[in-house]
């Protein structure tokens, strides 16, 4: 297996398994991950959240942990990565907010660079406009935003994912063991 170089997209409220489990699981399978967050430096943190799925509408909130970032923000360049990585939760409806963050989106698209978004990450793929004529899989609520950006939103069990060429994704964190074995079968 050859290391790769992953970009992580994250912010506060992000999910915080869909943060920290494939953070951690990529880091330990060799490969070389930044996580970063708009106007954000290493080594500053970000607040996560734990969503459940405990009978509600939609699932319920509680604090997560602080999740450490060990890359600068306005030190990333999309042409330096292999992949980019986008968590859940309530993050991606702020990420989505920033220019920059769209333009890096765009960039791996446009790259066909494999791109994993799990849960609410559809948010940001949609405001990249990178899922025209696309098959997204997402937390279910999403699945609006998926069709609205010209996509076409893939019904899953909550334990599976779904692969379009470059693009790799999941409704949530249950699906982490396909997601990530999916995902790293893109990334070579």
């Amino acid at each position: 297996m050859s290391v790769k170089k992953i970009l992580m997209l994250v912010g506060d409220y992000a999910e915080d398994y869909e943060t920290m489990v494939p953070f951690q699981a990529l880091l330990m399978l060799g490969h070389e991950v930044h996580a970063v967050c708009p106007n954000k430096k290493a080594g500053e943190t970000i607040r996560t959240a734990i969503h459940d799925f405990e009978g509600g509408q939609t699932y319920s909130e509680k604090p997560g942990h602080n999740f450490a970032l060990n890359f600068s923000f306005d030190d990333v360049r999309a042409d330096a990565y292999d992949a980019l990585v986008i968590p859940g939760g309530r993050a991606p409806e702020y990420l989505r907010l920033d220019g920059r963050v769209i333009e890096l989106v765009r960039a791996f698209d446009a790259a066909h660079k494999p791109i994993a978004a799990v849960c609410h990450g559809a948010q940001l793929l949609a405001a990249a406009d990178v899922l025209k004529g696309r098959f997204c899989s997402a937390y279910p609520a999403c699945a609006p935003e998926v069709r609205l950006a010209g996509g076409e939103f893939v019904e899953l069990a909550v334990t599976e994912a779904h692969v379009d060429g470059n693009l790799v994704t999941a409704p949530a964190w249950p699906a982490h063991p396909a997601w990530l074995a999916a995902f790293l079968k893109v990334l070579g």
